[in-house]
């Protein structure tokens, strides 16, 4: 074109477009309005070339939409058309697009040869190195909680199958907790809400054990001393909360959308070794972490099969005040429903109904058997449970040296009696509640039980107290005086303290050499006892020497005779505590040493018998008198020695008749004929018996005297 026509056409230009003298022209399509730059704004995206390689070897820039593969759809064909924008006035054709780059490629040659021709020598093999680990995968980064509801948190990773649905794996990167992916054994942490209080909940698998504390910070901090924890074996159940239809007015609780909230039932304790059923609610910001804890902790409560699920009841209407059954319905009964324990439950109506049922019904298909009464209504549990066992593993219990044994179901007590001493033994209280949770957490305690023959016949089992002389007579008084209620015990003790009588016999005993300690070492038993653990061993070890015709303990050592008058003989299992003597007739005896504490009351006068008796009720020590003896047997005897009055006077014949007067003997020693044996609590009319106790034969559901016991606040 021409100079002339080249500035006519720029000049041109410049009038269409508005541009004034000196600035570069633009075609009309883009002038600066309020369309064109709406419609440039509307233009679709255009992607950079893309190269394209031919058999040839020369490579071609294409843009797509232009004759090129476009990599948007496979490489193949074009994109579909682009919208343009409208031009205002007249628009000039685009200009075309540059010719296709080609740059050189070298051509794809046989190994050994270049590109150009020359021939290259291949380097000598080296040995094939291990291939690299493959890069741990990592994870997108989490979204951050909320400040103030959620703090840090390291979770385990529950089963697929235990998942609730709609729930996401804590290893899912999308779920709002997971920082990972956790062991089996991990912690599981985090921050939530405990009666409008934020609280760090911290649940440690390993040691089985659910703590939580208070955390006003931001993270969980350390705990404190106003730090809350709680055993997963002393958790009942775990339930989820609802919480529709409640309203919250403090502010605290309006941080939440919707909040989640997941109830824990657990044991609380109090004063005097008494346990108490709490409840604790925690308060979740999501639902996924809400199903998380529940399931964890259900998983853990599954892996306890020491409680039981389903339960033998024999309930004593008459025992005690006669609120055995009220008791029951009340106090235990709401505890079992919790902790999803089903019962049968059989009301005794006369003597011995429940052990004449324990030798009928099928027994196999219960966890556990519980008595509600007293005294009397374990022992007979107690009778038939022992004599099912053996019956059915076919032992004759009528052979003093017959080995028993044990029985695979355990017996649970609730005190509804008079004394309760054998739940006061191996409890530490006579309360119902306590009693109803150590059977729900599925406590199991090892007692020791003595059987008692005569002429090789079985009279009865003891497993608490065995008195013969001044609690044999009060035991026989007042079964004379039942009409008077609970009072015929203090009337009959009061009267045979002021007969004092003497009974002369002969006591023979095999010491306990396997055991550790004495009953003078004021070293009571407790939970977790190392002494009747160690007992344990010896007496096994004992028995395999037996076994293999080695000499036994029994041959071995020597037995002892103790002859003369006695005001009373007691031979006791356990220390027999009650409320009224705390510390009971021998504070050091073990519940499961496979051993007896004999204990020798020899003749004395009335104040002096006083004085030991008061001791029972203090924390002196019993067995500090000149009067008193005490052994630690696995075997005694006694025979008894009928007085014989070979005086023949008028004095001594009316001695004979008034018993009660003896002026030609000193105040203190009445000797009568004989006396009776208490056997816990039942009357043995025959005073020559012999008794070996026979280690662990039953368990309880108990743990036994707690030591210092924890004062838990309520929260």
């Amino acid at each position: 074109m021409p100079p002339d026509a080249q500035s006519q056409a720029a000049q041109s230009g410049r009038r269409r477009t508005g541009v004034g003298r000196g600035a570069h022209p633009r075609p009309v399509a883009f002038r600066h309005t309020r369309k064109t730059a709406q419609a440039a704004f509307r233009r679709p995206w255009r992607p950079p070339p893309v190269p394209t390689t031919h058999q040839g070897g020369a490579t071609e820039l294409h843009a797509p939409g232009h004759g090129g593969p476009d990599p948007r759809i496979g490489g193949k064909g074009k994109p579909p058309p682009r919208a343009r924008a409208k031009p205002c006035g007249l628009a000039r054709p685009e200009p075309p697009l540059p010719p296709p780059l080609r740059l050189p490629v070298p051509r794809l040659v046989p190994r050994g040869r270049s590109a150009y021709g020359v021939t290259q020598h291949r380097p000598p093999a080296r040995p094939a190195r291990p291939a690299p680990p493959p890069p741990t995968p990592t994870l997108p980064p989490q979204p951050q909680p909320r400040p103030g509801l959620l703090g840090p948190l390291t979770v385990q990773r529950p089963s697929a199958s235990a998942r609730p649905p709609g729930a996401l794996s804590p290893a899912d990167p999308a779920a709002p907790w997971a920082l990972g992916a956790m062991g089996a054994a991990e912690p599981l942490r985090s921050v939530l809400w405990v009666k409008q209080q934020r609280c760090a909940v911290s649940l440690d698998p390993a040691r089985a054990l659910l703590r939580w504390w208070r955390s006003p910070g931001p993270g969980a901090g350390a705990p404190g001393a106003d730090a809350c924890s709680v055993p997963i074996s002393e958790i009942i159940t775990v339930e989820e909360t609802d919480v529709n239809g409640k309203h919250y007015t403090s502010g605290k609780w309006q941080k939440m959308e919707k909040p989640y909230a997941f109830t824990v039932h657990r044991v609380r304790r109090a004063r005097q070794h008494r346990w108490r059923w709490a409840q604790v609610t925690f308060w979740c910001p999501e639902e996924q972490l809400c199903h998380l804890w529940l399931q964890t902790l259900r998983e853990l409560l599954e892996k306890l099969t020491s409680r039981p699920k389903h339960l033998l009841v024999f309930i004593n209407p008459f025992g005690g005040k006669g609120q055995g059954k009220r008791i029951y319905e009340r106090k235990v009964a709401p505890l079992f429903t919790l902790a999803s324990i089903t019962t049968e439950i059989i009301v005794t109506e006369r003597a011995n109904h429940a052990k004449e049922s324990l030798y009928e019904l099928n027994i196999d298909k219960y966890d556990g058997i519980v008595c509600v009464g007293g005294d009397g209504m374990f022992s007979e549990v107690l009778h038939g449970l022992v004599g099912r066992t053996q019956r059915d593993a076919g032992v004759d219990q009528d052979q003093p040296r017959a080995a028993l044994v044990p029985s695979p179901l355990r017996i649970g007590i609730i005190p509804a009696g008079s004394t309760d001493c054998v739940c006061y033994s191996t409890v530490g209280t006579n309360d119902a509640e306590t009693s109803a949770l150590h059977i729900v957490v599925g406590d199991s305690l090892p007692m020791d039980v003595s059987s008692v023959h005569h002429n090789s016949t079985l009279l009865r089992y003891s497993v608490s107290l065995l008195g013969y002389g001044f609690y044999g007579d009060i035991i026989k008084d007042s079964e004379q005086k039942r009409w008077m209620g609970l009072v015929r015990y203090d009337f009959s003790g009061l009267k045979t303290f002021l007969s004092h009588h003497c009974y002369e016999g002969t006591v023979s005993f095999l010491p306990a050499q396997h055991t550790v300690g004495s009953p003078r070492d004021r070293k009571p038993c407790r939970a977790g006892c190392f002494v009747c653990r160690q007992s344990k061993r010896q007496l096994e070890e004992e028995r395999k020497r037996s076994l293999y015709g080695l000499e036994s303990a029994e041959e071995v050592e020597e037995w002892k005779v103790v002859c003369g008058q006695f005001l009373a003989i007691n031979a006791t299992n356990m220390s027999c505590a009650c409320p009224r003597s705390p510390q009971g007739l021998s504070p050091a005896a073990h519940l499961g040493d496979g051993s007896s504490d004999l204990i020798l009351i020899r003749k004395c006068s009335r104040f002096n018998f006083l004085r030991f008796l008061v001791r029972h009720t203090n924390q002196g020590d019993q067995f500090d008198f000149t009067f008193v003896e005490v052994y630690r047997v696995k075997k005694f005897q006694f025979v008894s020695k009928p007085a014989e009055d070979k005086d023949g006077s008028v004095r001594g014949r009316g001695k004979k008749r008034l018993g009660q007067l003896c002026s030609d003997r000193p105040p203190c020693c009445c000797a009568v004929s004989s006396s009776a044996w208490n056997c816990d609590g039942e009357v043995l009319s025959s005073p020559a018996i012999e008794v070996r106790v026979h280690c662990q034969l039953v368990r309880l559901f108990a743990r036994g005297i707690e030591e210092n016991s924890k004062q838990e606040s309520h929260r």
